[in-house]
């Protein structure tokens, strides 16, 4: 970062269950395969925009390991981030884990809980991660929250997966999750956070 030039804070979106409806079957979110069948929570437009009204950076950070593992396709992701970005331009970047996932032999740095999808848009951006939010619906998002030093908003969906770690605020929406987010980007988060990653 140049010496005078000032970190900036970001919200990090996840995208399935944040941003867009996912597929449930069992209890469990799964992401939309084609465009088509992407679809904004209603309230994600206004939200965002008030968001970057307020000067943060929106990222979205999103595991797709069903590219990994051979039943979906990169271009059918990309396809559905275009419609994504079109109905959403505040967003100023689109960071994707395309790996399978550990259990598939296929370990990475960047598939959430790991940070590295967080740590490599704030180095390209200049973000202050210890300024900086994440909404997420999942376990992974609160623990790759927690690992960067990020505030975490979770956005309780009702699926049948528990949390491992607690986040700072837990909402019922998105209007919620940016509410949380404006209400508190001045003060302290509620739990102890970690150092932020230099």
């Amino acid at each position: 970062m140049g010496k005078h030039q000032v970190a900036r804070r970001a919200v990090f979106l996840d995208r399935d269950g944040v941003l867009n409806r996912p597929l449930i079957k069992d209890g469990r979110p799964y992401p939309p395969t084609r465009v088509d069948d992407f679809e904004l929570y209603p309230d994600v437009v206004e939200g965002c925009a008030r968001l970057q009204a307020k000067g943060f950076l929106l990222i979205v950070a999103t595991n797709q390991p069903d590219v990994g593992r051979g039943i979906q396709n990169v271009e059918a992701v990309e396809a559905i981030h275009r419609k994504m970005l079109a109905a959403l331009p505040q967003i100023s970047r689109v960071e994707v884990c395309w790996h399978a996932g550990s259990k598939w032999a296929d370990p990475c740095t960047c598939r959430k809980p790991q940070p590295g999808m967080l740590r490599r848009a704030a180095e390209a951006l200049h973000i202050d991660l210890s300024r900086s939010f994440l909404i997420g619906d999942r376990w992974r998002d609160i623990d790759c929250a927690r690992a960067v030093g990020c505030r975490a908003v979770f956005i309780d969906r009702g699926y049948m997966e528990p949390l491992r770690g607690a986040p700072d605020w837990t909402v019922k929406t998105f209007t919620e999750a940016v509410e949380a987010v404006l209400g508190h980007s001045g003060s302290a988060a509620k739990t102890e956070l970690r150092s932020p990653i230099s």
